[in-house]
């Protein structure tokens, strides 16, 4: 019971209980901290879904976040104050980059597909960075008033920190929510599949391509979703959300939390976010922390810190 509480949708809803009732009590300090850490949640629970459970490593995922970023400004600056109708343009803008770039990517496998998103990521980049024109280049895109959230007659500013967590509180668990339905899913058994053995996989009939590249669509609307919240949450876009370092993020969350984990790129982000907090109190080389960091749990964790709890429990309601 401990091991399926802790992997599942359980401690999902507990998590959501808890976090309804956080701004409640919170500083706003750590609401905003709160906020952007689920944001980077999304992100790297996205990222998961093809490291995690179709064994791609993507090091241009950032890209697409980028997408979504700069889409979500360049709507509320030129287009409109439709807040819905920007966000259903960020999601859709990414989905459509991540077909074209998963179209050739999926192609390759292992290395060669990390080298190849890593290479349209950075064409992504450089456009943001030199088409001044339309992205203000490395100046980035600043958003000096944002739309009002409406909710039938009510409307709320998202200039408040606590509408601005709910808010991205509620989209975070709306894609947790559909990553659960995708991954528990026959689709989802599939992933997997390409994961262990691609090759038997085809032999059963199915196109190994095709499931890759929805994957890879999947998980680049989730990614344009997690720019949106981000460029609202920062109000602007800048050019360094699609730089390859950014892509790290992801990577050494899921890596933290364990890979192949639902929740586990969630509790990456959680300690990443801590820790850079709590060291930078301190030091400004709080990276230094977090390699020194990575190297025993990459040692002694290979199912990362949730992965390994949830593995622990679920061994131990094994012998009773």
């Amino acid at each position: 019971m401990a091991h399926r509480f802790l992997s599942g949708l359980p401690f999902g809803l507990a998590l959501a209980g808890l976090l309804l009732a956080y701004p409640l009590f919170a500083p706003i300090y750590w609401v905003l901290l709160a906020t952007e850490t689920l944001i980077m949640a999304l992100f790297a629970m996205s990222f998961n879904l093809l490291f995690g459970y179709t064994g791609l490593l993507s090091f241009g995922h950032a890209g697409f976040l980028g997408v979504g970023a700069y889409v979500a400004a360049l709507g509320m600056i030129h287009y409109g104050s439709s807040l819905w109708l920007i966000l259903l343009a960020c999601v859709l803008s990414a989905n459509l980059v991540a077909f074209s770039v998963g179209f050739l990517c999926v192609r390759r496998d292992e290395i060669f597909f990390a080298m190849l998103s890593l290479a349209f990521g950075m064409m992504l980049y450089t456009l943001a960075h030199n088409w001044r024109e339309v992205t203000g280049g490395s100046d980035g895109l600043p958003v000096f008033s944002m739309p009002s959230l409406s909710l039938g007659p009510w409307k709320f500013s998202l200039c408040s920190p606590s509408v601005m967590f709910y808010f991205t509180l509620f989209w975070f668990l709306m894609g947790a929510l559909f990553l659960w339905s995708v991954v528990r899913s026959p689709f989802g058994l599939m992933l997997q599949a390409v994961r262990e053995n691609k090759q038997r996989l085809s032999f059963s009939g199915a196109d190994v391509k095709v499931v890759r590249l929805v994957a890879f669509v999947i998980a680049g609307g989730l990614a344009g979703l997690a720019g949106f919240l981000l460029c609202l949450f920062n109000r602007m876009a800048a050019p360094d959300m699609l730089h390859w370092s950014f892509s790290a993020r992801p990577v050494l969350m899921t890596i933290l939390g364990g890979a192949g984990t639902f929740w586990g790129p969630a509790v990456g982000s959680a300690i990443f976010f801590v820790l850079e907090h709590w060291v930078t109190a301190f030091t400004e080389n709080w990276m230094i922390v977090l390699g020194s960091l990575l190297i025993p749990v990459v040692l002694f964790f290979p199912r990362g810190i949730w992965g390994t709890l949830t593995h622990v429990f679920g061994e131990r309601t094994k012998r009773f």
